[in-house]
């Protein structure tokens, strides 16, 4: 079997047509959908990129892994230590090392072990493409590397290509010359000028008032004019879903000359497509303002869409399903053996009957820009925050994905009894994971003990005199209080 995995990052379910978009963002995406099964409940289990990509190359959840961050100590995987063998216990156990011990040529495109300095994720690849400019690639740039590889080798078999797209991530960068093609079109009916102007008296980087980090940079708008740097109005609303959606449309129009390469070299019919994203992306949710700062249910939930030929039918998969069951499940469809340390679980059975099963609830975690663990169960997510990254949030915040999907009506004051389920969950969770882990300490707690989120550290004193600046001292006054050690 040949293995084509599209990874795009930034990318959420709910921007893509076979998801229910009003807009035509991905016609070949949609294309794949509907000849295979679309998860309608996938999740990473640690996000954004380093820790989501980690978790899923290694089937284990970041607890285990030691990666919960961008930064600092837990930007890199526990030390084996003492015991470490002639090979590392990930040059033996990672996916893509499982899928070589199983006869697959494993090739990566992408930059992202370089972006993110994450060397333990090139594990177990055969070849390695990295396009060079750590993330910044078109996938006009990264496209060309994949489509040689596959006239090159496409028609050979037993063949796992990883192909990574970046373009939704920010800064919004598709060529000028792609044109405008969302301009007559309605942006997402649910952020109004009532939500925008609520959202610019609240703090936070990528909040309304700063889309560029803690502060407008107009150098980054110069640079690339798809990127708005605030959202002072609701023509800068647009642009900003205008410039994420045409980048999930470039990345798609890429996406399907690959499947027209795999069509002209007379294979396409018997390769395996996959289609998933590293994380979401908050758009408005949260007052985030295009990026993914939370473990809320806009940056956990990804897509997921996967047609394998003589296993998959057509259909959707609502059960609930961590990425890190993605590497069992490939595993287990082509023979191979997971580890023993994954935390995955394989849904090949799934696949195979047309039948939703899937999990109970979810555990889901993010380190990078706030400190939270959150637990997905029934209609509902509720989110325990450590570490409000300055942005004001509650301690515990629930909401109800389906009646809410936009996140705006938190339930933690009127219904305790699911922050009472959900912090019971968390906290079984945790019991769990600590009792069965190789290395006894939550990296969550390391975050925290050397200063909070990675790129958040050091922010206090500037950010806190640019919202008294900006009328929001109150803000300030909270985030001192919270964090006085980081004044």
């Amino acid at each position: 079997m040949r293995i084509l995995y599209i990874d795009l990052d930034s990318t959420r379910p709910d921007h893509l047509g076979c998801y229910g978009y009003h807009r035509d963002t991905s016609p070949n995406i949609d294309g794949v959908a509907a000849d295979g099964v679309r998860f309608e409940n996938f999740y990473a289990t640690d996000v954004p990129c380093l820790p989501s990509r980690s978790a899923l190359f290694t089937g284990r959840f970041g607890i285990h892994t030691g990666v919960v961050g961008h930064g600092g100590t837990a930007a890199d995987p526990f030390v084996e230590g003492y015991g470490r063998a002639f090979r590392s216990a990930l040059g033996q156990t990672s996916w893509m090392a499982r899928l070589r011990r199983a006869g697959y040529h494993t090739v990566t495109v992408s930059p992202f072990g370089e972006r993110h300095s994450a060397w333990h994720w090139y594990a177990g690849f055969s070849e390695v493409y990295n396009p060079g400019k750590g993330g910044n690639e078109r996938a006009g740039e990264v496209s060309p590397i994949a489509l040689d590889w596959l006239r090159r080798r496409g028609r050979e078999d037993n063949w796992f290509l990883h192909v990574n797209f970046w373009d939704p991530h920010t800064p919004y960068r598709t060529p000028e010359a792609y044109g405008e093609p969302f301009a007559d079109d309605p942006t997402p009916a649910w952020l109004t000028e009532e939500v925008r102007q609520e959202h610019w008296a609240r703090p936070g980087a990528h909040s309304a008032q700063e889309m560029t980090h803690f502060v407008p940079r107009p150098e980054v708008e110069e640079r690339y004019p798809r990127q708005p740097i605030d959202a002072s109005s609701m023509d800068q609303v647009r642009r900003m879903f205008d410039g994420y959606d045409t980048g999930v449309r470039y990345a798609d129009e890429h996406l399907g000359r690959l499947l027209n390469e795999l069509a002209d070299i007379g294979v396409l019919e018997d390769t395996a497509i996959v289609i998933s994203a590293d994380h979401g992306e908050c758009l408005g949710e949260l007052n985030v303002y295009g990026d993914h700062h939370t473990a809320d249910d806009i940056i956990t939930r990804v897509p997921l869409i996967v047609r394998w030929p003589g296993v998959t039918s057509r259909g959707v998969n609502d059960g609930l399903h961590y990425n890190v069951d993605l590497a069992a499940t490939v595993a287990e469809l082509v023979e191979g053996e997971a580890a023993d340390i994954w935390d995955g679980a394989s849904f090949a059975d799934d696949l195979h009957s047309g039948v939703s099963g899937g999990r109970d609830h979810l555990v889901l975690s993010t380190g990078a820009w706030t400190c939270q663990r959150s637990v997905r169960f029934d209609d509902h997510i509720a989110i325990r925050t450590y570490h409000d990254g300055y942005r004001g949030y509650p301690d515990v915040m629930v909401y109800d994905v389906k009646a809410d999907p936009h996140e705006q009506h938190d339930l933690a004051d009127s219904r305790p009894d699911l922050v009472g389920t959900g912090l019971s969950l968390l906290d079984e969770w945790h019991g769990e994971q600590m009792r069965i882990a190789t290395h006894h300490h939550d990296p969550m707690h390391t975050v925290l003990a050397e200063g909070g989120p990675f790129h958040t550290r050091g922010q206090l004193p500037g950010y806190g005199r640019r919202l008294r600046e900006t009328g929001r001292g109150e803000w300030a006054d909270l985030a001192e209080r919270r964090h006085p050690k980081e004044c």
